[in-house]
């Protein structure tokens, strides 16, 4: 398990990874633009530039026409948020800061390495952040508010889809559906036992003030993610894990002491409480895995194999199996059908299913059931038995409203949304002073109404 695991958290941005990293440049600072009366700065153009340079981060057009204009822009919704009176959670500011930092100490290696990146020591880095976050919240908000009454009639989607240029048709590659069945091997209960044995002796450690938790976590935790730093998980919300682990963390006060071991879907953690600020707060934990024997992975492979022949012959319909003998959480209470995280429907291009049941899948037809085989389960990181039917194989083709009508709806409601917003921000550049100076107006700007 690693942090992204345990924890509900969105994916990183890189132009806003980009727009804190490297120094000021030493270039004569002038003003570029001003909107209202805010000023946009050479130097805040370039700083950008460079930094989305080293991030590998492209651009269309020209970058000088680009960012000056992306930055206006932004302005103009933050100055929409203060009289609307929209702000931003502090809470939830500083839980996605921690969030970033965190992302940043994993793929560079530890918070050494962050500052001497990015150039900046953590508090200037977090401050920075803390800005960069506020403001994409505030103006998500502005633009959620602006768009919240959009809707999509069938007949709207029709027509939109009918107007599409042939070349604006996506393609849509091979999709598969799927259904499964899963069995966790029996975990003898002496390791489990020994697992707990060695959680108690780590707290008492810890307690006694013989060792650091942070040293223990490093030597011990089977959580890659936080191990590393010392099982560091930063500033969190209640939601932000799996509520019991929740329970328990959010309970503790003294962050000398470590909690009592809580079981959770990935295995066995002890927490200690770092700081609390508001509703959010900061813990270490130990997570241990219990090994699953060769022996139990083999009986739950020959106990699958004999569900399959069930199946096969009529005696259970695949449907009856996942409802009462899997073990799958995501699946068990929906027939075993699959569900793509990244789309939200039951349909997976190839490379979206695990590896293992790809392979299985690859070689199936509609109806089919596979073999008993085993795979990763990813939550837990332990090995699995499962058993795989293909619901239905759709090939690789042009999209159209019989087969693709709910990913042509949000094509729609993207293609409205975008509508909607570009005609407020062209309404708002009628209504704010701009003033772009010269050798910064040669552009093809994104909107219309900048040159006035």
């Amino acid at each position: 398990m690693n942090i992204k695991q345990i924890l509900s958290v969105s994916a990183i941005c890189a132009v806003a990874l980009a727009s804190i990293a490297g120094p000021k440049k030493n270039v004569i600072d002038e003003v570029a633009w001003v909107i209202g009366d805010e000023a946009i700065f050479r130097s805040d153009v370039e700083d950008m530039y460079s930094s989305m340079r080293s991030e590998g981060v492209s651009l269309p057009g020209d970058p000088y026409c680009t960012l000056p204009e992306r930055m206006a822009v932004e302005k103009l919704y933050l100055h929409q948020a203060k009289i609307d009176t929209i702000e931003a959670p502090e809470s939830q500011v500083s839980s996605a800061v921690e969030r970033r930092i965190d992302f940043f100490v994993q793929n560079l290696g530890s918070r050494e390495k962050v500052e001497e990146y990015f150039r900046k020591s953590m508090p200037a880095l977090k401050e920075q952040l803390t800005e960069v976050m506020r403001n994409n919240y505030i103006v998500d908000q502005v633009q959620t508010s602006l768009t919240k009454n959009v809707k999509a009639t069938p007949n709207e989607v029709r027509k939109y889809f009918d107007a599409l240029p042939e070349d604006s048709i996506p393609y849509i590659p091979l999709q598969v559906e799927t259904q499964i069945v899963r069995i966790n091997p029996v975990i003898p209960r002496q390791e489990i036992e020994d697992i707990k044995a060695r959680l108690r002796d780590y707290a008492d450690r810890v307690n006694k003030g013989e060792s650091e938790f942070s040293t223990l976590a490093i030597m011990y935790s089977d959580d890659d993610g936080s191990s590393v730093q010392g099982g560091e998980l930063g500033f969190h919300g209640k939601a932000d894990f799996v509520p019991e682990f929740s329970a328990v963390a959010f309970n503790l006060s003294d962050p000398k002491k470590v909690s009592r071991i809580v079981e959770t879907e990935y295995g066995y953690h002890i927490i200690q409480l770092i700081e609390k600020r508001g509703d959010q707060a900061n813990f270490r934990h130990i997570l241990l895995r219990p090994k699953v024997s060769s022996t139990e992975l083999k009986n739950s492979v020959s106990r699958l194999d004999s569900i399959r022949k069930e199946i096969v012959a009529g005696a259970i319909t695949f449907d009856e199996a996942a409802r009462f003998i899997s073990q799958d959480k995501d699946s068990r209470n929906n027939r075993g059908i699959m569900m793509n995280n990244q789309t939200g429907s039951s349909r997976f291009e190839m490379q979206e299913l695990p590896v293992e049941i790809a392979r299985q899948v690859e070689k199936m037809e509609p109806g089919d059931v596979s073999e008993a085989f085993i795979m990763m389960d990813p939550k837990r990181n332990t090995e699995v038995a499962a058993i795989v039917r293909l619901t239905s194989r759709i090939p690789g083709h042009r999209a159209n409203l019989s087969d693709d009508y709910n990913m042509i709806k949000e094509m729609y409601l993207a293609h409205r949304k975008q509508e909607i917003l570009k005609d407020w921000v062209e309404k708002k550049i009628k209504e704010t002073y701009v003033h772009i100076e010269d050798g910064w107006d040669k552009c093809d700007f994104e909107y219309e109404g900048w040159i006035k």
